[in-house]
């Protein structure tokens, strides 16, 4: 399928191009693009130029660029634009332009990416989605998502995240919105701002791309939900326990999923998340809500929140066998290490205590609950309390055993117990070596922390331990 034309990201950009082409995507990563997408050189880290000549080789339609790059011809299929980053939002705009599609922007501290994914599965049963695939949800991220954006999409699902003041609102003024959500606001980037209340108002900030006609679905529980309704006005909808329009009447959490009960829009709901957290479900009823307030049909949306699955690094949970000719010699493991801040641990750490560990089937006795927690970043002065403070969490009393990696956790290693405590390393390199002595079959293991604090490669070290057992649901 046609995504873009020549003569359309011309107009959408501005650009100068000397060859006609046509892309069927847009790709920023040489490693993940396929023949037909439409390379944008952005520059981060790297200056995304000097991958022009590779994206060309690997058969990319054209290339996005402010000028010729060493080693390509003049005459290649380059849109030649003043700036890269404004060239993406050229075509941002665009696509936003020529679809019909309600836009929907999701921010908030915790839980963006599982409310974009159960929106996805949701409103796909009933309507063809567009949604980034990833965490795109920056400066580059939000823009890449618009102009993927099929022209015949009927929804879209924008994650709108920041790191600073400032960030939200032109990102939702670019998507345009028909509806926002803010899933909670929580002590996250405090190193850049005055407060908990200063991260709300930069999360109220979304409403400032809302349509006339928009909605807002509101977390009501949380203790800033005032500086959220008063930005929405008359387009708010609250939801959570204390809500009216969507409110959470019952969350059973076992260990092996979440059974809700809860009222939308007037009507009796039950559903059920093949995942244990009372976190998830609170992503699903405001999801739900939005869904309902977007005149979605409810009831298929809560049949098909049950193929719903945490996606990897945010609460994945995987059984790993280390002996496939032995029964029961396997340990839980919950792959949670994409970020962190201290209200996603402590879910987390809930959720590591649902889960039970099984006894008598590795070498020590008794199964165990491993928490492996790495630092949480960008916390600014209250660093230190807030980590150490992870100690006096209610779950952290079911956790037998917590390894802490990286310099802010050896806070929260000090203030543990003696017995609670594991191994404190400065760095995650330093944990893999230990990684074969860390569990036992019977064990559940949750890895958590910042990206910054690098847990991925521990992650796989204890996937490596054995083999991932086939999903039974």
């Amino acid at each position: 399928m046609t995504l873009w034309t020549s003569e359309q990201a011309v107009a959408a950009t501005g650009g100068q191009n000397a060859v006609g082409w046509v892309a069927q995507g847009v790709s920023i990563d040489t490693r993940s693009l396929v023949p037909g997408d439409l390379f944008v050189a952005l520059s981060d880290q790297r200056d995304g130029h000097a991958f022009v000549a590779e994206a060309l080789a690997k058969g990319a339609a054209a290339a996005l660029v402010s000028r010729v790059p060493d080693g390509v011809a003049d005459d290649a299929p380059l849109l030649i634009v003043e700036d890269v980053l404004e060239g993406l939002r050229g075509l941002a705009r665009a696509a936003r332009a020529r679809t019909h599609a309600k836009v929907i922007g999701i921010t908030g501290s915790v839980g963006k990416t599982s409310t974009k994914e159960m929106l996805r599965v949701m409103l796909g049963a009933q309507a063809r989605v567009h949604a980034a695939e990833k965490s795109f949800n920056n400066h580059w991220g939000v823009p890449l998502t618009l102009a993927r954006m099929p022209a015949d999409a009927e929804y879209a699902v924008i994650e709108i995240g920041m790191n600073h003041p400032g960030e939200i609102a032109p990102l939702a003024r670019l998507a345009d919105l028909d509806a926002a959500l803010v899933t909670v606001v929580a002590a996250a980037h405090l190193e850049a701002f005055d407060g908990i209340e200063g991260i709300a108002r930069e999360k109220a900030a979304i409403m400032d791309g809302l349509r006339p006609t928009g909605i807002a679905v509101l977390n009501a529980d949380i203790e800033t939900s005032g500086i959220l309704f008063a930005q929405a006005g008359a387009r708010a909808i609250g939801f959570g326990v204390t809500a009216q329009q969507a409110c959470l009447l019952d969350v059973q959490v076992t260990q092996d999923a979440t059974s809700v009960r809860a009222r939308i829009a007037g009507q009796d709901v039950l559903f059920k998340l093949q995942t244990p957290g009372r976190h998830f479900a609170m992503n699903a009823l405001g999801a739900l809500a939005l869904v309902a307030a977007l005149g979605g049909d409810l009831g298929r949306a809560v049949l098909s929140l049950v193929q719903w699955r945490p996606v990897d690094g945010r609460g994945v949970r995987e059984t790993i066998l280390l002996d496939d000719a032995e029964e029961g010699c396997s340990f839980e493991l919950i792959d949670d290490a994409y970020n962190a801040n201290p209200a996603s641990v402590g879910a987390a750490l809930e959720m590591l205590a649902a889960v039970p560990p099984r006894d008598g089937v590795g070498r020590v006795s008794k199964g165990r609950r491993i928490a492996i927690l790495g630092d949480m970043l960008e916390l600014g002065p209250a660093q230190t309390a807030l980590h150490r403070d992870l100690s006096t969490h209610p779950a952290m009393q079911s956790v037998d055993l917590v390894h802490c990696v990286g310099p802010c956790m050896r806070h929260l290693f000090d203030a543990l117990p003696h017995g609670r405590q594991g191994l404190w390393v400065a760095g995650s390199d330093d944990l893999l070596e230990q990684v074969p002595g860390l569990v036992d079959a019977g064990d559940v293991v949750l890895a958590k922390g910042s990206l910054g604090s690098r847990l991925s490669p521990v992650v796989d070290a204890l996937r490596k331990l054995g083999q991932a057992a086939p999903d039974k649901t």
